[in-house]
C-alpha cells in the first residue's frame, strides 16, 4: 500500500483542529460557557502539554493571527470615519487612562519581584495592561452587547491599545541592552519613518485606489475574483505594516475603515466572515496549544498569586474607571470582565524583548506564560462576573418599566428599510421615501446603478439579495420593512423565503412580476405585493378613457371599479388553491380574464385571427 504520510502530513493536523473544534465548541456553548472557553480547552487537550496531537502549536498560531486580522477589518468595516471621530473621547481618556493605570502597578511588581531594569519593567507592565481584543469581541458578539454603550467604550480601549503596539515595539529595540545608543536611536528613526511612509501609502492607496478596483472587478460579473480581493486587500494592508514593525491587526483596520464608506461594503463583509470566524477559532485553540505545562509546574506558586494578582488589579481599576466616566454598575462589571484576559500582543512583545535584552530569556518565558494563564482563564472570569450581576446587581425594577407610556418607535428607528433591487421599479419606489428623510439602504448587483445612486443622496451597496449573509451585513434583522424590487419571480421567490424564515420581525414588501406571481407571494405570506405593471396600467387606461369620453371624474370612476374588481377577483383566485393535477406543467395556472363582462362576442380582423380566437391552431390548417 502506497505510503501517503509525507504527502498528506498538513492534513491529519488539520483534521484534528477540525474535529477538535467541531466537538469542544457546541458543548461548551450548550454548557453556558461559551465558545471561546471551548475552544481554549480543546487547544489545551490536544497541544504538546496534553495528548501532544498537534506538535507545534506556533506554526499554527501563526495562522491562526490571521483571524485577528480579519476581526479588525471588520470591525473597521463597520466604523465609518465619522463614527471613529466621535469615539476619539472615549479612546484617550478611558484607552490611554486605563493603560498608564495598570501598567504602572504591574510594572512596579515586575520591578521588584524579578529585578528587571526599569525600561524592562515599563514593557512588561504596557504589555499585561493589554487586554484580548479576539477575546473581548467575541465575548461582546456573544452577548449580543458590541454595539451598546459599555460595548462601544470597551472597543474603544481595544483600539487605544492597539494603536499603542507599534510605537511600543518600535521603543524595545531602542531601549534594549543589545545594541549602542547611537545605533538603537539610529535604527528606532529609521524604524519610525518606515512605519509613517507605510501609513501614509496605506491611507491614500486606500482612498484612491480601492473603490475603482472593486468597481472593476465587479463589473467583471465574478463573485469569487470579489473575495479574494477583499482578501488580497486586508492581508496586503496587514503584512505591510508587520514589515515595518507595526501591528498587522493595525494595517488591517485601516483596511477596513478605508473601506467603510464602499460601495461594497457589505458584499465584502459577508465574504470575509465566514473566514474570520474559522481562523478565530483555530487562533483560541493555539493560545491554549501555547500553555507549557511543565514550565507551570515549576512555577506553579508563582504564577497561580501572579495570575490572580493580574487579574485582580485588572478587573478592578476597569471597574473604577468605567465608572468614574458615568457607566452603571451592570455595565462596568461587564466591561470589566470582557477586557481582563490579557493581549495577544503579549507573545509578541516578550520574545522581542529578550531578543533585544531588554528582558532576560528566562523572565521572557515566565511571563509568557503568565499571559497565557490570564488569557485562558480571562473568559472564566467573564462567566463569574456574570453571574456576580445577576446574582447581585438587582435590574431596572419591572413595575417602572410598565409604568412607562407605550414605546413611541423614534424617526431614525421607524425610517429603516431595505430595498433590494435598485433597477426602474426600486428607483421610483424610494423617491417618496427620500421625500420624507426615511433611512433607505439598498443592495443590487449592478455596477452601473450603484455609480449612479449618487444622485438619490444615498449608498447602494453591492450584494446578491439571494444570499443570507448578505441580508444579515446590510442590516435585514434591524430594518422594519425589506422591500423586494428585483425583476425576476425566481430571485423574488427566493429572497422572501430567506427573509421570512431568517427575519420574521420585518414586513416583506415585493415586487409581483404578474398576477400568478402575485397570488403566489400572498400565499407565501408577503405583507404587501404589487404587479409593477397594475398602476401604470389603469393610469393608462384612465388617461384613454378621460380622452375618449372628455369626462374626467367618470374615468377615474371607471378605474377605481377596474382596481376594485381586480382585487376581488384575485382574492377569490388565491382562495381557490393550487392547481387541479391534470393541469399540465406548461399551462398557466390562471388566464387573462375581463374584469366585466363583454359587451359583444370577439372576432378575428383576419382568417387566422379568427381561428386563433375559436380556439383552432393556425398552424395546423
Amino acid at each position: 500500500m502506497q505510503d501517503l504520510t509525507g504527502e498528506t502530513s498538513f492534513l491529519v493536523p488539520t483534521l484534528i483542529l477540525l474535529g477538535s473544534a467541531v466537538i469542544f465548541a457546541p458543548l461548551f456553548r450548550l454548557a453556558g460557557l461559551g465558545s471561546v472557553i471551548g475552544y481554549l480547552a480543546a487547544g489545551m487537550i490536544i497541544g504538546p502539554s496534553g495528548l501532544a496531537l498537534v506538535a507545534d502549536p506556533r506554526m499554527t498560531l501563526n495562522i491562526a493571527q490571521l483571524g485577528v486580522v480579519l476581526l479588525l477589518f471588520l470591525i473597521g468595516l463597520s466604523l465609518k470615519p465619522a463614527r471613529l471621530r466621535a469615539m476619539r473621547r472615549d479612546i484617550v481618556v478611558i484607552g490611554v487612562t486605563q493603560m498608564a493605570l495598570t501598567a504602572v502597578p504591574i510594572g512596579l511588581a515586575a520591578w521588584i519581584m524579578l529585578g528587571l531594569t526599569p525600561f524592562g519593567a515599563v514593557a512588561t507592565g504596557v504589555a499585561l495592561a493589554f487586554s484580548s481584543t479576539a477575546i473581548a469581541m467575541q465575548l461582546l458578539d456573544e452577548r449580543g452587547d458590541a454595539q451598546t454603550t459599555y460595548g462601544r467604550r470597551a472597543f474603544a480601549v481595544l483600539l487605544a491599545q492597539d494603536i499603542a503596539v507599534a510605537p511600543l515595539l518600535a521603543a524595545i529595540p531602542f531601549f534594549g541592552g543589545g545594541s549602542s545608543l547611537t545605533g538603537a536611536m539610529h535604527d528606532a528613526l529609521i524604524d519610525l519613518s518606515k512605519a509613517f511612509a507605510a501609513l501614509a501609502f496605506v491611507i491614500l492607496a486606500g482612498h484612491w485606489a480601492l473603490n475603482p478596483l472593486f468597481r472593476l472587478l465587479a463589473r467583471a460579473g465574478a463573485r469569487e475574483i470579489l473575495t479574494a480581493a477583499a482578501l488580497l486587500v486586508v492581508l496586503g494592508a496587514a503584512v505591510l505594516m508587520q514589515s515595518v514593525g507595526m501591528s498587522m491587526a493595525l494595517g488591517a483596520f485601516l483596511a477596513g475603515i478605508l473601506l467603510s464608506e464602499s460601495h461594497f461594503r457589505h458584499q465584502l463583509e459577508a465574504d470575509i466572515e465566514p473566514f474570520r470566524g474559522l481562523l478565530m477559532g483555530l487562533f483560541f485553540m493555539s493560545v491554549g496549544m501555547s500553555v507549557d505545562r511543565r514550565l507551570i509546574a515549576e512555577h506553579i506558586g508563582w504564577l497561580a498569586g501572579a495570575s490572580a494578582a493580574l487579574l485582580a488589579v485588572k478587573t478592578g481599576l476597569m471597574f473604577v474607571l468605567f465608572r468614574l466616566n458615568g457607566a452603571s454598575k451592570r455595565e462596568s462589571l461587564s466591561a470589566a470582565g470582557v477586557l481582563t484576559p490579557a493581549g495577544e500582543f503579549s507573545f509578541a512583545i516578550f520574545p522581542l524583548a529578550a531578543q533585544t535584552a531588554l528582558i532576560p530569556a528566562a523572565d521572557s518565558s515566565l511571563l509568557s506564560a503568565l499571559a497565557a494563564i490570564a488569557m485562558v482563564v480571562g473568559p472564566f472570569l467573564a462567566k463569574v462576573t456574570d453571574f456576580l450581576i445577576a446574582r447581585f446587581v438587582p435590574a431596572p425594577a419591572a413595575e417602572e418599566t410598565e409604568a412607562l407610556p407605550p414605546v413611541v418607535v423614534p424617526k431614525a428607528r421607524r425610517g429603516k428599510i431595505l430595498v433590494v433591487g435598485f433597477g426602474r421599479f426600486g428607483q421610483i419606489a424610494v423617491q417618496p421615501l427620500l421625500a420624507e428623510r426615511i433611512d433607505v439602504t439598498v443592495i443590487d448587483t449592478s455596477v452601473e446603478r450603484i455609480r449612479n445612486a449618487g444622485k438619490f443622496g444615498f449608498k447602494v451597496y453591492y450584494g446578491d439579495g439571494c444570499r443570507l449573509d448578505v441580508l444579515r451585513a446590510a442590516g435585514a434583522g434591524e430594518v422594519r420593512i425589506i422591500a423586494v424590487c428585483v425583476g425576476e419571480r425566481d430571485k423574488a421567490n427566493a429572497i422572501v423565503a430567506l427573509c421570512r424564515e431568517n427575519f420574521p420581525v420585518a414586513k416583506i414588501f415585493v415586487r409581483a412580476y404578474d398576477r400568478i406571481h402575485a397570488i403566489d407571494l400572498l400565499e407565501r405570506g408577503v405583507d404587501f405585493q404589487m404587479r409593477d405593471t397594475l398602476e401604470s396600467a389603469f393610469a393608462f387606461g384612465g388617461a384613454a378613457l378621460t380622452e375618449l369620453t372628455g369626462d374626467a371624474e367618470r374615468a377615474r370612476e371607471g378605474v377605481e371599479a377596474a382596481r376594485s374588481r381586480d382585487l376581488d377577483r384575485l382574492a377569490i383566485q388565491q382562495a381557490g388553491g393550487p392547481p387541479p393535477p391534470y393541469l399540465p406543467p406548461d399551462r398557466p395556472r390562471f388566464t387573462p380574464e375581463p374584469l366585466v363582462k363583454p359587451a359583444g362576442k370577439s372576432r378575428g380582423l383576419t382568417k387566422e385571427s379568427q381561428d386563433i380566437v375559436e380556439g383552432a391552431d393556425p398552424k395546423n390548417m
